[in-house]
């Protein structure tokens, strides 16, 4: 017989289990693809949002990590780029991970793209498209070449600690 008393003890179990497997090489994404995009919210007011950015990235060390995440118009601008601190190694370190940045100025009907880079292997994961007021879409149009020049734009990392 089951024992309601047992219902948490379960769950922590449950939850445990999960933390252990994704931390686990196989729930790791490859060494050698490219930084994704997999989600982005944003909030604050007019002119004044802050972005989570929802990143998974086959991160090995300083060798190989996602290194930043951008803003963009769709023309190719680059608005703004929050660089990541350190590498993600998975495991120790969740992943994907999420890292708010901002306030930036951007209207809520404003449309953006949202791209992460890889330190040795640039551009051409996942990205993201949308607004503040419509939400995010995939954008599977966004690849690798587009608007390669902002990527020696600053800011740029200055060092990777671990």
């Amino acid at each position: 017989m089951f024992s309601r008393n047992l219902i948490p003890v379960w769950i922590g179990i449950i939850l445990l289990s999960g933390m252990f497997l994704m931390g686990q090489e196989g729930w790791c994404p490859p060494p050698g693809t490219l930084a994704d995009v997999l989600g982005v919210s944003a909030s604050g007011e007019e002119g004044a949002y802050t972005f989570s950015v929802k990143v998974i990235s086959p991160d090995t060390g300083c060798s190989q990590y996602a290194d930043w995440w951008e803003l963009l118009t769709p023309e190719g601008e680059l608005l703004f780029r929050h660089i990541l601190l350190h590498s993600h190694v998975c495991p120790p370190y969740p992943n994907p991970f999420t890292r708010p940045g901002g306030p930036y100025p951007i209207q809520s009907d404003q449309t953006v793209i949202v791209r992460a880079h890889m330190n040795n292997l640039g551009y051409g994961g996942a990205a993201m498209r949308g607004s503040v007021a419509s939400g995010f879409d995939p954008a599977p149009d966004i690849t690798g070449d587009f608007a390669p020049e902002v990527e020696t734009q600053e800011p740029l990392p200055i060092w990777c600690p671990f």
